[in-house]
């Protein structure tokens, strides 16, 4: 089993406490939505993520450090569970259980996510055309869409459903072709 692996096994039951605590609060969209700030924060600031990995930093400092950034931007309910994270010398995990979190509320709510690779930024009629050709194709009530901009496509996308791959990318579409003449 991989470290990755394990990870996401330990954060897994973090996740599903928080999700059960906010769907009992029923603060479930203003918690993602929080999740999200926390997730694209940590992302952002290095020295956060570091601060609350570091295992030499006592709980305390920690705690303090998240009541100053988070009292008055974030609902009790999450800050608690972060305090908790602390406490169990669990914080490292925060960034898994952010992901298994946003996985499990996407579920809850039917939403399917989609990764968008594509050569230029798409407009927002192209954005909500797609959403709705991958609503019908997968079924779902909703889609998220994580856009990343690849020039190497040349044009078009690549959408990774699950593990599911849809290539419409030019760069796609000649290695389909070079294989064809070069099997034929």
């Amino acid at each position: 089993m991989t470290s990755q692996s394990v990870t996401y096994k330990i954060a897994q039951p973090y996740a599903e406490a928080l999700l059960s605590a906010v769907k009992d609060l029923n603060i479930v969209d203003q918690n993602q939505i929080e999740i999200v700030s926390l997730s694209n924060l940590l992302s952002e600031s290095t020295e956060l993520k570091n601060f609350l990995d570091n295992p030499l930093i006592i709980s305390s400092l920690k705690k303090d450090l998240l009541k100053e950034l988070f009292t008055d931007h974030v609902s009790d309910c999450l800050l608690k569970f972060l305090l908790v994270l602390v406490d169990r010398r669990r914080i490292s995990l925060l960034s898994p259980v952010i992901e298994k979190y946003l996985e499990l509320a996407y579920e809850l709510e039917s939403t399917t996510v989609v990764e968008i690779s594509t050569a230029i930024v798409l407009t927002e009629s192209q954005q909500n055309a797609l959403i709705e050709k991958l609503k019908i194709m997968t079924d779902s009530r909703n889609i998220k869409l994580l856009f990343s901009i690849d020039t190497s496509l040349i044009g078009g996308f690549v959408a990774k459903v699950g593990s599911k791959i849809i290539d419409t990318s030019i760069s796609g579409k000649l290695r389909n072709m070079a294989f064809y003449l070069s099997s034929v």
